[in-house]
């Protein structure tokens, strides 16, 4: 494994007794998109802010690029980048002063073709005059990104980076997300919109409790946990799936037109081809079958339970 980032049993207990992270153990390959999901509350900011310097944690240790992250701060700090939850900018700042400051603070010199080009990526380019006060919440938000970029960080961290925003912004944010990953960088985001971790993630993480339950590969995720339903759509309705189906544990919909049946497609046996046999018994003929596998967020809400 080619390692950008490794998470060490990290821990963090704050002074009220809190357990927020308990021996954290990850790492994060070059060139990924990491998705780590979690509820409210599980770790996921506290873990990026102890990353990026932000928090303080209690044991543990962490490399970014082979370099631990207090002996080597400041060259840490400027391999990476963070878009954070909330907005927070300069109001009275043009958007082109804002992230030409931000380029500075980690050392770098001005690259003014860069800045123009990072600020056309994002929509921003029309708006680099413009106060950040006079910016909707969209811009804004934009603005924070560009800010995050301004740099050319190696290591992108999103945290929930397109909540509240407008349907455009969080189509562009994600087609920016696939040049940076083509351009080779590592980018580690937590979001609530799973559908958005399942389009774009390759491997997922999931904290609970401040606990990692689970780091897996997305599409192994998916076949090992993801169930597959067999819908059934019948030429009659029935009123009550019949007796001699009972050991299937068949659902009917409310129209009486539809049996589902829920199997592990990973067993060598899925009782399918028996289903279909005893259907044929019962003189139920059918006009449709269609199979369809549980989606990623059927998958978390599973894994984390009545703990959310």
């Amino acid at each position: 494994m080619n390692s950008i980032l490794s998470i060490r049993d990290v821990s963090k207990t704050y002074a009220s007794g809190h357990a927020a992270l308990k021996q954290i153990n990850l790492e994060i390959e070059r060139g990924e998109i990491f998705a780590l999901l979690g509820p409210n509350g599980a770790g996921k900011t506290t873990l990026i802010s102890i990353i990026c310097g932000i928090v303080t944690r209690s044991a543990g240790e962490i490399l970014a690029d082979g370099r631990d992250i207090d002996r080597e701060y400041r060259d840490v700090r400027s391999l990476i980048g963070l878009v954070p939850q909330e907005l927070s900018t300069d109001a009275f700042e043009s958007v082109w002063d804002t992230v030409c400051f931000s380029r500075g603070l980690f050392g770098k010199a001005p690259n003014t073709a860069y800045i123009e080009s990072l600020l056309k990526q994002l929509s921003l380019w029309e708006k680099r005059n413009s106060r950040i006060l006079a910016l909707s919440g969209g811009m804004k938000r934009r603005v924070m990104i560009a800010k995050a970029l301004s740099h050319e960080p190696k290591i992108l961290f999103l945290d929930e980076p397109t909540a509240g925003v407008d349907v455009e912004l969080r189509r562009d944010m994600w087609q920016m997300v696939r040049e940076l990953r083509e351009q080779g960088v590592t980018i580690i985001l937590t979001t609530h919109y799973i559908e958005e971790a399942e389009e774009m993630a390759d491997r997922i993480g999931v904290i609970r409790r401040g606990e990692l339950i689970l780091v897996e590969d997305k599409n192994e995720l998916m076949n090992k946990l993801g169930r597959k339903e067999l819908r059934v759509q019948l030429q009659s309705p029935l009123e009550v799936v019949p007796e001699p189906l009972a050991e299937f544990n068949l659902s009917l919909s409310e129209d009486g037109q539809t049996l589902t049946y829920h199997f592990d497609a990973q067993h060598e046996h899925t009782g399918i081809a028996e289903l279909i046999r005893r259907l044929g018994q019962q003189g139920l003929d059918f006009k449709d079958l269609q199979s369809r596998q549980s989606s990623l967020e059927e998958i978390f809400v599973s894994l984390v339970g009545d703990q959310r």
